[in-house]
């Protein structure tokens, strides 16, 4: 496994050039691993490589992510909406801590966390090294199977 590290002169992956990414440019895509409704983007990287990368998640309104976790260390800002975010391996609405938007949120890699769109839908924007990872507590909460 290659590990991207910038070294002066250097570039990381898609960094190399200037460029904007502008809201009506951005692609949202179904992701596997999230429940129906809920969509990600990819920003700048490649999230299922080695290196940095940078993503954003919609979630629709009601929807719950249940309990899961990240082998990677991840940093979210809230874009839009409110990010209910709790600690945990199980589910429980009562400890979620709602984050309005421009809140920085960091989950430190192998946290069990859920999220739940509880007063509507939500856009966070997630900073991290790849490879991306998601793995639910519980195998029947796993939209991939």
């Amino acid at each position: 496994m290659t590990t991207h590290v910038a070294m002066p002169g250097q570039h990381q992956p898609d960094e190399d050039k200037f460029r904007a990414i502008l809201p009506e440019d951005i692609v949202w895509q179904a992701f596997p691993a999230f429940p129906a409704g809920a969509q990600l983007a990819v920003m700048v990287g490649h999230p299922a490589e080695a290196g940095p990368y940078l993503v954003r998640v919609k979630v629709p309104a009601g929807t719950k992510l249940m309990p899961h976790k990240h082998p990677e260390d991840r940093v979210y800002t809230v874009m839009s909406g409110v990010f209910y975010i709790g600690l945990g391996e199980r589910f429980d609405g009562n400890k979620v801590v709602a984050y309005p938007p421009g809140s920085v949120v960091v989950l430190p890699g192998e946290t069990w966390h859920f999220h739940w769109a509880r007063s509507g839908e939500y856009v966070t924007q997630v900073s991290a090294i790849g490879p991306l990872g998601l793995e639910y507590r519980n195998a029947h909460d796993d939209p991939r199977r």
